[in-house]
């Protein structure tokens, strides 16, 4: 795991050197090991590195036997070793036992081809002397981040791991893009392949881009291909699911330093800490963290699973401090970022870094085989639908749907308004409504006036309708799954686990978002994965023996913080003195904030999350104007 950055300028004037070690300088977090760079003519490339295979062997950049290939690689290949056997038989020379040697020399057989060999996440730049190109690409999940820019004066192409090292650059651009912003006040994340910044892009999964002196081209290497449903015997999957899987751990436990797994007491990651035992030669390490707050707190599911494995655990009960973390949140995720479990991702990450180097995590489960409740009310929206004519749903239960109270303050079975107005929509607008904070008319009213008119044309809701119809043959879980695939889970999940870990210099892997077993997945019929109100069917079957009884069917609880009632208590002076006074930096409209705002108080109604967005916007905002140690070090003074 590592940091990447590099240039390519138009004029063929030399690369100035200095800008590529200050914007490696910014990634220093990710790979505090070493730093490497070439620079030769308008060429530069630049890496941080943080060791993890072949120790003394595997600096980079690295090239062929020639130096006519310059490669710069963040990430892990777990098939390197195949592939390696494989370019020696083809009379390839190695010098180093890293998997970054293996891309250097697989490049030469198969160029632009060379991702769809390979399993394993990544994000790389290589530079072609002969054919003056420049070639980039990510993984097929979007595990590991790129971004990149074509619109720096004097620049074929700008690319880094990170935001804050690309914009390092002078002439890089850095004016808000509303289009983000009303993206991220929606989503709490900005979906690929936009960023917060006009003609800044984060490069999207499964794609790489080559860039040539006439201009650039990106090439979609791979897409998940969802099937219309075809049949499966339980059994059949279930042990194809357990061979992938064991494979899939196996792969990741390739390591030249200590390596360990987050262990959270549900399924997931409980399985993943039962493979390892599986093929461990020792104890494996596992960690866990705890809250002082036991509504949130799940220590005593993890100690089941670490006692039912024999592992050395590890584990840290916290009470969140909140300014801490709030300043580490906006330093390492760059743009504004609203999933508030990255606070517990963070304080699990520096725990497990003071211990081991790698740690496995069961990220990407629930995405793959239909683990979220919002997937099990999708489908039985959807059959709900199917019972009423279209006019009746557009007309009646839309009404009924505008009149019928928002009961915040009730219990979730009392709170009727959210299911009526989705049986009135399609599945793609009601699953819109069911991931989003703001929106529709919320949306436009609490965007200032300025950013309202320059957001003029685009439509969230619109962008995200059209994402469904581009799937409107596929069953509706699948339609759900595949637009998760594209938007939540490398624009959230992913984003989460890589800048929380890397904060901390800590490598994560996630076996379950082997591609292999994505494919897999996407070719279950709705059966396997979904059953009556048990999401994950197939999958927790598969996981049995890895699973104590008492994990695997209980109700999942995620990492989650009190937000509700934080913002009426230690965040109320923060919000009131970031958010509250100018509207996050005359971004939103201050009279209806105001008014979220009171109603939050009044504890009649929950708007915790949009409140969330809305502080981050604001705390992302202050830095971005450069007065990053300001209100949160004033308050926390307080």
């Amino acid at each position: 795991m590592c940091g990447i950055a590099g240039y390519w300028g138009s004029d063929n004037r030399p690369a100035p050197g200095a800008w590529l070690a200050r914007m490696c300088e910014r990634l220093a977090h990710r790979g505090p090991d070493a730093y490497g760079e070439y620079v030769n003519g308008a060429v530069a490339l630049g890496h941080r590195r943080l060791s993890i295979i072949d120790l003394s062997g595997g600096g980079q950049p690295m090239g062929n036997e020639d130096g006519t290939l310059q490669i710069i690689f963040n990430g892990e290949i777990y098939n390197f070793q195949e592939l390696r056997r494989e370019l020696i038989g083809k009379g390839h020379q190695f010098a180093t036992r890293s998997d970054t040697e293996v891309l250097v020399h697989l490049y030469e057989e198969e160029g632009e081809r060379l991702p769809e060999r390979l399993n394993g996440m990544f994000a790389f730049a290589i530079w072609d002397g002969r054919r003056q190109e420049m070639f980039l690409a990510r993984d097929r999940m979007g595990k590991k981040p790129l971004y990149y820019t074509t619109a720096i004066a004097g620049m074929r192409i700008a690319f880094a791991s990170e935001l804050k090292a690309l914009i390092e650059l002078p002439g890089c651009p850095d004016t808000i893009h509303p289009k983000a912003v009303q993206d991220f006040l929606c989503f709490s994340y900005i979906p690929d392949p936009e960023t917060i910044y006009r003609d800044v892009f984060k490069l999207e999964p499964g794609h790489s881009i080559t860039v040539t002196r006439n201009g650039h081209r990106i090439r979609r290497y791979w897409r998940p291909e969802f099937a219309i449903q075809r049949l499966e015997k339980l059994d059949d999957a279930v042990e194809e699911i357990r061979a992938l899987a064991r494979d899939a751990v196996a792969g990741r436990m390739i390591s030249d330093v200590p390596l360990g797994a987050f262990l959270s007491g549900g399924v997931d990651s409980s399985a993943v800490a039962g493979l390892m035992a599986e093929q461990a030669g020792g104890r494996v390490k596992t960690f866990s963290i705890g809250f002082t707050d036991k509504r949130f707190d799940e220590l005593d599911y993890a100690r089941i699973a670490a006692t039912r494995h024999g592992t050395d655990h590890h584990e840290q009960v916290v009470t969140p401090q909140m300014f801490e973390m709030l300043d580490k949140l906006v330093e390492h995720f760059d743009e504004p970022f609203g999933d508030s479990s990255a606070i517990p991702m963070l304080y699990l990450s520096r725990m497990t870094r003071q211990h081991v180097t790698v740690a496995l995590s069961g990220d990407g489960a629930d995405e793959l085989f239909g683990g979220y409740r919002r997937y099990y009310f999708g489908v039985l929206e959807q059959r709900l639908r199917a019972m009423f004519p279209r006019w009746f749903r557009q007309s009646v239960i839309r009404i009924g749907a505008k009149y019928y109270p928002k009961f915040d303050y009730l219990p979730q079975v009392f709170r009727a308004k959210t299911l009526l107005s989705n049986l009135a929509r399609e599945n793609g607008d009601a699953y819109f409504t069911s991931m989003t904070a703001f929106r529709d008319e919320g949306l436009r009213a609490i965007l200032s006036g300025q950013l309202r008119r320059d957001a003029t044309g685009y439509c969230p809701r619109g962008a995200y309708r059209k994402r469904f119809e581009s799937v409107s043959h596929l069953d509706p879980l699948q339609q759900m799954q595949w637009v998760d695939w594209h938007t939540y889970l490398p624009g959230d999940i992913l984003v989460k686990a890589d800048r929380a870990t890397m904060a901390y210099s800590l490598e994560s892997r996630s076996p379950w978002l082997d591609y292999r077993l994505a494919e897999l997945a996407a070719r279950l019929p709705l059966g396997l994965k979904v059953q009556g109100r048990n999401g994950k069917y197939v999958f927790k079957k598969a996981m049995e023996p890895y699973v104590p009884p008492e994990l695997l069917h209980r109700r999942k609880m995620g990492f989650s913080v009190p937000l509700a009632s934080w913002f009426r208590t230690s965040l109320k002076p923060l919000f009131e003195k970031v958010a509250l006074g100018d509207g996050a930096g005359g971004l939103l409209d201050t009279a209806t904030l105001g008014n979220i705002w009171t109603e939050h108080q009044s504890g009649l109604h929950n708007h915790d999350k949009k409140l969330w967005n809305v502080l981050m916007l604001a705390l992302w905002r202050e830095r971005y104007k450069g007065n990053r140690s300001n209100q949160l070090a004033a308050v926390a003074k307080d």
